[in-house]
């Protein structure tokens, strides 16, 4: 089985400032930042991808009171192997108290060496509770809570992860950008969709231009229909943002930050992307799982979501493709593998483009009376504190 190391695209172009990311006293050698997706960045996923780049590469969503509980499914997700530097995690919340409470537990205990918060997830057990997406809309709210970020956080940088807004009547990203930095994050993200837009049609890239320009002491980060790395540099020409991040582009496509960071001007793998080296990429993912979970029948149970993914494009047969998707064991993945066309070159355009969520535009799910104000009711508050650990994932 060939697993040859050679470029199988043409050079992607050269970063246009060749500036690694500084993220507070963080310096992450190409600004490139793995978006935390539920289910998917757990260490094994996140190990993966940086055996091919640099990059700041960032845990699942973590609900902030489920940590300060100390639940025992938290405290396994927020572990990093002993590989990972930087280490970073994301913490989702809707109340300062707690919010403040898991930061100050993070840095006290060593667990990250950075905190994101998550303001950008749009499904609907998030919005309707009033989080993710749909918070940033109380100015005061979403104020207070970063602010307990960084006060809990100490010297471990906190930065904002968010989308353009509720839905195009409702956007708060400018607001938010300019609240994030005067309290002191230490770098914006923009998702730029609303949550109403979901993951559907294009990303609005001059949302992010028009953020880089309000938000101007620290980095704003952008991202957004990144599938390759040729797109990851025009947002960067088109937008000026200061860096990338990078969610569906990479699933089943771990070495998209090896040409990620060549891009940047950084040292990063190249691979020849026949189907020996992806059935082989998927293979190495379930043992990483499987290392993770420290069950064989776990990993390859989670390795199985990631099939449609690594074999986008490739000549493989329904039925066989079937089977990669109902995996039972690595010697069963050997199995499969021993049935493939391992010759078979990379496709090109076929393996590239959209892959992960898409589908059409959906009327955010918020609580009753969300938009009436943009000031959090005082009431209100409590209710949003007994549905936190409720909400998960996105």
């Amino acid at each position: 089985m060939t697993t040859a190391l050679t470029e199988p695209h043409a050079a992607a172009p050269a970063n246009p400032t060749g500036a690694p990311l500084k993220i507070g006293p963080l310096t992450i050698d190409v600004p490139v930042v793995l978006a935390p997706m539920a289910g998917i960045t757990n260490t094994a996923f996140r190990r993966l991808c940086r055996e091919y780049g640099a990059g700041l590469y960032v845990s699942e969503m973590i609900t902030t009171r489920a940590l300060v509980e100390r639940n025992p499914v938290t405290m396994r997700l927020i572990q990093h192997h002993e590989s990972e530097t930087p280490r970073s995690i994301q913490l989702y919340g809707v109340d300062p108290e707690y919010t403040g409470k898991a930061a100050r537990i993070i840095a006290e205990e060593n667990h990250a060496d950075h905190i994101d918060l998550n303001f950008g997830c749009p499904v609907p057990k998030v919005t309707r509770k009033g989080g993710g997406a749909a918070l940033p809309w109380k100015l005061d709210l979403f104020r207070d809570i970063v602010k307990a970020a960084v006060d809990g956080a100490g010297d471990l940088p906190v930065t904002v992860k968010m989308r353009k807004g509720i839905d195009d009547d409702h956007l708060t990203f400018l607001d938010a950008g300019r609240i994030a930095e005067d309290v002191g994050a230490k770098a914006v993200a923009l998702h730029a969709r609303t949550a109403g837009e979901f993951y559907s049609g294009h990303a609005d890239w001059s949302a992010i231009a028009e953020l880089k320009q309000a938000v101007t002491s620290i980095p704003v980060l952008g991202n957004g229909d990144i599938w390759s790395a040729d797109d990851a540099v025009r947002m960067v020409e088109e937008t000026g943002c200061d860096g990338v991040v990078v969610g569906r582009g990479c699933l089943g496509r771990p070495w998209l930050f090896g040409e990620l960071a060549r891009a940047f001007g950084g040292e990063g793998t190249s691979v020849n992307a026949t189907l020996a080296f992806v059935a082989q990429a998927f293979k190495r993912h379930a043992e990483l799982l499987v290392e993770f979970f420290e069950s064989e029948d776990r990993g390859c149970r989670d390795v199985r979501k990631h099939a449609s993914w690594y074999f986008k494009g490739y000549p493989i047969g329904g039925d066989l493709r079937g089977q990669f998707s109902q995996v039972t064991s690595l010697d069963h993945i050997d199995e499969l593998i021993a049935q493939l066309d391992l010759d078979a070159p990379y496709p090109g355009a076929p393996a590239e483009g959209q892959r992960g969520r898409s589908g059409r535009p959906k009327r955010p799910v918020l609580p009753e009376g969300w938009l009436d104000s943009r000031e959090m009711a005082t009431d209100a508050t409590s209710e949003l504190q007994e549905a936190e650990l409720d909400t998960s994932g996105g």
